[in-house]
This record gives structure tokens, sequence and C-alpha cells, in this order.
């Protein structure tokens, strides 16, 4: 038997194409909504705030999507990324299955994030932007596209959902060393952000409201565009590189997954590693199951409705059809930063409701648990968000030593938790606690959901 412990692919297997599951979908997506009319919204009325090549990519229903030479390029410092067979955990657990991790934790910014960081950077830079305006919640997303940005030489403006602006300094630091400039949200920069702090001085923030500011501050320049990290189909297109890799590699350990598994806030990280299998699976058949792992604090797949909603707090951005929790809800200030969303990707959205992605959620503690057992292990630490797909990785484990199946598991570690230290000092010192959502405040915010006829 082999015991190789990581598969590598050279740059010559780097994927030159992107994979659109929209080509795929057995039932196609509902459309987007433009804010006001509630019609689907048109391309014209998107290059408000994105560049014509993105636009194209979102509504786009071609199966395979060509990756730019020059995003190749840059994807060379780090891709193809390794594959693992954590042989030392499956030891530890004593079960028969086999766990694979695909790892992204080797990019320059310490996570999948820049994946898209960079072909949106780059299609921005082609079309004349100079400035681009996002968001982020833990500070991966920000920290890549502040990257992606030095690399084109565009500016960067970041609005950080304000716990994590506090809560994760270096990664504050890490966005200005490549000339960002990081913006705690709410802020008294936009006049969302100043609305939000009348009514609510003390607020921590929440990705939405980060969302609006950064709309906000876009919509006001022409020089000026927005990127968003996650949920739109663009996002989880140029994450398919994940899973096409693991694609290949799996095949050189002579393996195909049973489970398939990933974290989601927005929801790109899991689609990147699952949509080409799934994809696969809905042309050709085949049984995977596909697991969506969420915070239990926010669980949008697992409590929250599928209906049209707002991507943001203002009521700035279209209507997507998604499980939402409601675009007011701001959820607890648990360290997964990047899964305090208050939707999901619609692309992912649909396909659980049609059953075919099955969602599960998980506290913080148990998640936290799972992720030093897994360092322990395999000598990674891993961000907070992506302990949550461990915790599902490990369980599914102990169900096939209960069993005695050897199921074939894959799951995405989407980044390291370098810039998450404080987070496992305050685990480790007992100082964190499993945070519960007040329903009365999901109530509140699906009330106030929009009226689509």
């Amino acid at each position: 038997m082999s015991d190789t412990v990581k598969y590598l692919l050279d740059e010559e297997h780097l994927p030159k194409h992107w994979y659109n599951i929209n080509a795929d979908l057995p039932v196609p997506l509902d459309p987007v909504l433009h804010p006001g009319t509630q019609q689907p919204i048109t391309a014209d009325e998107l290059a408000v705030i994105f560049p014509r090549a993105v636009i194209e990519q979102e509504m786009s229903t071609e199966r395979e999507i060509e990756i730019p030479e020059p995003v190749r390029a840059v994807y060379r410092q780090w891709r193809p990324s390794p594959l693992f067979r954590a042989r030392r955990l499956e030891q530890a657990l004593k079960t028969p299955a086999k766990i694979y991790y695909k790892y992204e934790g080797v990019s320059p910014a310490g996570s999948h994030k820049p994946n898209t960081a960079i072909p949106q950077a780059f299609y921005n830079k082609i079309e004349g932007v100079k400035r681009i305006a996002t968001e982020t919640g833990a500070g991966q997303w920000g920290s890549s596209l502040a990257l992606a940005g030095s690399f084109f030489g565009l500016e960067i403006v970041v609005f950080m959902v304000k716990v994590s602006f506090q809560q994760k300094p270096y990664r504050r630091a890490f966005m200005e060393a490549f000339g960002a400039q990081c913006i705690a949200s709410p802020s008294e920069t936009t006049a969302s952000g100043r609305a939000i702090l009348a009514e609510h001085p003390d607020s921590t923030g929440s990705l939405g409201i980060a969302i609006s500011e950064a709309v906000e501050v876009a919509a006001q320049r022409d020089d000026t565009k927005y990127a968003l990290g996650s949920v739109l189909n663009h996002v989880l297109l140029h994450q398919t590189v994940t899973g096409i890799e693991s694609m290949q590699q799996l095949a050189m350990a002579g393996d195909y997954p049973d489970l398939v598994i990933g974290c989601t806030g927005g929801g790109s990280n899991f689609a990147g590693l699952a949509f080409p299998f799934l994809g696969k699976q809905l042309r050709e058949g085949g049984n995977i199951e596909f697991i969506a792992v969420e915070p239990s604090a926010c669980p949008t797949l697992t409590k929250g409705l599928f209906a049209y909603d707002y991507g943001d707090t203002a009521h700035l951005t279209p209507l997507c059809k998604m499980f939402t929790l409601g675009s007011s809800f701001v959820p607890p200030g648990f360290h997964a930063g990047g899964l305090r969303y208050h939707g999901m990707a619609p692309q992912i959205s649909h396909l659980a409701k049609l059953g075919y992605i099955a969602p599960r959620s998980y506290n913080q503690l148990e998640c936290f648990a799972a992720g030093l057992q897994f360092a322990k292990a395999e000598g990674i630490i891993p961000a907070p968000e992506a302990n949550h797909a461990v915790r599902a990785a490990i369980h599914e484990a102990e169900k096939c030593r209960e069993s005695g199946e050897a199921k074939t598991i894959l799951f995405n570690l989407c980044g390291h938790g370098h810039f998450d230290m404080q987070a496992y000092t305050d685990y480790l010192g007992g100082k964190l606690k499993d945070l519960v959502y007040a329903e009365s405040e999901v109530a509140m915010a699906l009330a106030g959901l929009p009226s689509v006829g």
C-alpha cells in the first residue's frame, strides 16, 4: 500500500479554465432583480459597480471559461496547491476512512481568497479602473484584494467588520502593508455607516453593513468599482481551480470522494472544491454527499428562509434568491468572521433547495476543539472558518469508525490560522463560549424581507 502523504501537480497542470456550474443546473437560477424595479437586472445596470468581463461571467451559462494568462501567471506563485492525505489524523481517529484535504493556506494571503482577488483585480485593471472598494469579515478577503491590488497597481479601500477589525490587528496590518486602506465598519466615512451608528452607536458591524459602505463608495466615483469576495456567481466560478486540481490529484492517488466538505459563509470556499465534482455528478450520475458546514450562531442554510433578499444592510445591492436570515441581521461576534453573513450564495442556495447539498451547523467550541485535534496530528493550525470543515470531516471519520465503512472524505482546508492566534489563546484560556443568536432579531430581520411579486 502506498504511504504517500502529499499529491503535487507541477505548473503545467495548472487549470486553463474555470468551471461554471450554471451550465449543468437541472433547473436554472432565479433571476437577480433590480432593487428599485424588481425586474431582472441588466448588464448595463451592473456596470455601475462591476467591470464588464466580471458581469459577463456572472451571467454566463458556458461550462468552461478561460483563465487569462496574466491571471495564470500570478496563480503560479502558489498554484497548484497541495492535496494531503491526512494519514496521521486517520491513525489518531482509528478510522478506516481515508481523509484528504486540499490546502489553500499556501497562498501569499494564507487562504483561498486570492483565487478570485487576482482575476477581479486583473479585469478591473484592463478596464481602466483606478480604485476598488470592498468589505471583509475576518480579513482574508481584504488581505487577498490588497495583495492583488499591489500586483496590478490598484488602490484598494477595505471596510472591515468592526468586531474583526478589533479582534484581528495583524490582518489589518497585512492589508496596510500592501498599500490598502482599512476602515472599521460601520464608519463615519459613508452615509450608510453613519445611519447605522446613529441608531446603534456600539454596533459591532456585519458583512451586510460593510458591503453597503463599499458599494456606496464605489458608486460615487467613475474610477472606482466594487469587488465581492464570495456569494456571487463569478466569485464561485474563480474558486473552482481548487476542485479541478483536486480531481487531478485524487486521480494520482487512485481515489474518488464519497463525501466533499467545505465551510460556508457566503459559499465560495465550499463551491470552489465541490462544484467541479457536483457538476460531473449532475452530468454523469454518482452518489457523492456534499456537506456545507456553517456556524450555529449564523445558520443561514440550516435555519434561514429561501427568498429574495438584499445582499447588504442599506439595500443598495440587487435582490438575489437565496437562503437568508434577513439583511438587517447582525450575527454575534464569534471568531469565524468570514462566516458571519446573513445570506448564502444563490447557486449554493439553489442546489441546497433542490437537495443536492446537505447543510449542517456546529458551535464555536467544538470547531476549535476539532481544529486543535487536527493540528496536533497534521501540524497545520486552521483558520477558525476552516475549523468548521475540519469538525465535519472528523465527525464523518468517527462515523466510519463505528460502522466500519472505509469512505473517502475530501475537505477544503481553506486557510491557516496564523493571524487568528488570539482566538486560540482565548479558547485555550477558557474565554470563548458558544454564542447564540437572538431568534427575535432574526424574526425582525425576516419580517423586513422585500415583497417580490
